[in-house]
C-alpha cells in the first residue's frame, strides 16, 4: 500500500468516525423525542429550536464532567475495556455499504467480517466488569457474556439463511439479489430473529439485563463516568444504527427502491437511511413499550425458542433451496412457522400457573411470643 493510498484510508475512517458521531447525536435525540410522544411527553425542548441542540449539550456535558478513578479498580484493564468495547462496534463499519459503491471496503467476506468483529466486544464488557472490582460489575459483565453468546446464535442463523439464499457473503450481491423481491418477505422468520437477537446484542429494552439499574445498578459500566461512560454510550448507539442498517441491506432491500434507480449514489443514500431510521424506530418503540425481561426469561428465550427456530429455518430454506421451491411458498412456510411459535407463546403464557404470594401484615400482639 502506497502512502497515498493510506492517507486515503485514514481520511476514510476519520471521515466516517465524525459521520457516526453526528449519527449518534440524532439518534439520542430522535429517541427522546419518539419516546416522549409514546409516553405524552414532549420530551427535549429547552434547549436550541425546538430542543435540537439538547443532544450537543448533553455531548459537551459529558466531555466536561469529571472522570472519576476508584483507588481499588485494575487501572489498565479500566482504562482499555471502553476501547475493546468501541473499536469492534466502529471496524464493522469499514464494509457496511450505504449505497451502491458507497463504502470503504468492500469484501467478499464482509458479512463474516461483520460477525467475526461484533463478537469481540463481549470481551470489553466482561473486563470492564472485572476491573471495576466491583460485585455488581461483575455480575453485570457476567449476564452480558451469558446473554451475547447466547443470542449471537440466533444472529448467525438467521445471516446464514440469507447467505444461501444470495449465494454470497458479500453486502452489495446480497442488496442486488433483492432487487426483485427482498427477503423480508422470503424470511420473515429469519428478519424477526435476527433483530431479536440484534436487541440483545445491544442490551435494549427488553433485553437490558446486564445494565439493568433496578437490579444491577448499571452493570460493567457502574463505576464509570465522564468521558469514559461516553464510549461505552456510543458504541451502544453506533450499534443500534449498526443493526438497522444491517437490517435494511439483509432484509429491506438496502438501497433498493422500486422506481428509483439503484445505481445513483443520492438516492441510494436517500432510501438506505429512511428505510434505516424506520428500522431505528422501531428499536426505539420496542423500548418504550416493553418492559424488561428477567434473566431465566431471557436465557429461555433463547435457548428454547430463538435458537431453534434458527436451525428451523436453516432446514427449510436448504431443502428449499434443494427442491427449487418457489419463493412465495417458501415466504409462507417462514410466516407460518412464526406465527405458530406466537400462537404457541400466547397460549403457554395463558395457561401457566400463576405464582401465589403470601403477604403477612405486621401484628404487634405477636411480638411477644416471637421473642420467646
Amino acid at each position: 500500500m502506497s502512502l497515498l493510498d493510506l492517507l486515503k484510508t485514514i481520511s476514510a475512517i476519520m471521515g466516517m468516525l465524525t459521520v457516526l458521531s453526528v449519527i449518534v447525536l440524532s439518534l439520542t435525540l430522535l429517541e427522546r423525542k419518539f419516546i416522549g410522544r409514546i409516553q405524552m411527553r414532549k420530551g427535549p425542548n429547552r434547549v436550541g429550536p425546538f430542543g435540537l441542540l439538547q443532544p450537543v449539550a448533553d455531548a459537551i456535558k459529558l466531555v466536561a464532567k469529571e472522570d472519576i478513578l476508584p483507588t481499588w479498580v485494575d487501572k489498565v484493564i479500566y482504562w482499555v475495556s471502553p476501547l475493546v468495547v468501541f473499536i469492534p462496534t466502529f471496524m464493522i463499519w469499514v464494509t457496511i455499504p450505504v449505497a451502491r459503491d458507497v463504502v470503504i471496503r468492500n469484501l467478499d467476506m464482509g458479512l463474516f467480517y461483520i460477525i467475526a468483529f461484533s463478537v469481540l466486544s463481549i470481551v470489553g464488557l466482561i473486563s470492564a466488569g472485572w476491573a471495576s472490582a466491583n460485585k455488581y460489575a461483575i455480575i453485570g459483565g457476567f449476564r452480558a457474556a451469558a446473554q451475547l453468546i447466547s443470542y449471537e446464535i440466533p444472529i448467525i442463523l438467521s445471516v446464514l439463511a440469507i447467505a444461501m439464499l444470495a449465494g454470497s457473503l458479500n453486502l452489495e450481491r446480497i442488496v442486488d439479489a433483492q432487487a426483485t423481491t427482498p427477503y423480508i418477505f422470503l424470511q420473515p422468520l429469519g428478519a424477526f430473529l435476527f433483530l431479536c437477537g440484534g436487541l440483545a446484542e445491544l442490551g435494549r429494552t427488553p433485553f437490558d439485563i446486564h445494565p439493568a439499574e433496578s437490579e444491577v445498578v448499571g452493570g460493567p459500566f457502574v463505576e464509570y463516568s465522564g468521558a469514559h461512560w461516553s464510549v461505552f454510550f456510543l458504541a451502544e448507539y453506533i450499534n443500534t444504527f449498526a443493526i438497522a442498517a444491517l437490517t435494511t441491506l439483509l432484509f429491506l432491500g438496502g438501497w433498493l427502491f422500486p422506481g428509483l434507480p439503484g445505481n445513483v449514489t443520492a438516492s441510494g443514500v436517500l432510501v438506505f437511511l429512511t428505510k434505516t431510521y424506520l428500522v431505528v424506530l422501531v428499536i426505539f418503540w420496542f423500548r418504550g413499550t416493553y418492559p424488561r425481561l428477567r434473566i431465566d426469561q431471557l436465557m429461555s428465550l433463547g435457548w428454547k425458542v430463538l435458537v431453534p427456530l434458527g436451525f428451523i429455518n436453516v432446514v427449510v430454506t436448504a431443502v428449499a433451496l434443494k427442491t427449487e421451491l418457489n419463493e412465495i411458498i417458501l415466504g409462507l412456510i417462514s410466516f407460518v412457522i412464526l406465527a405458530s411459535t406466537f400462537w404457541i407463546i400466547s397460549v403457554r403464557m395463558r395457561t401457566a400457573p400463576k405464582p401465589e404470594y403470601t403477604v403477612r401484615l405486621y401484628d404487634p400482639s405477636l411480638e411477644g411470643l416471637n421473642a420467646r
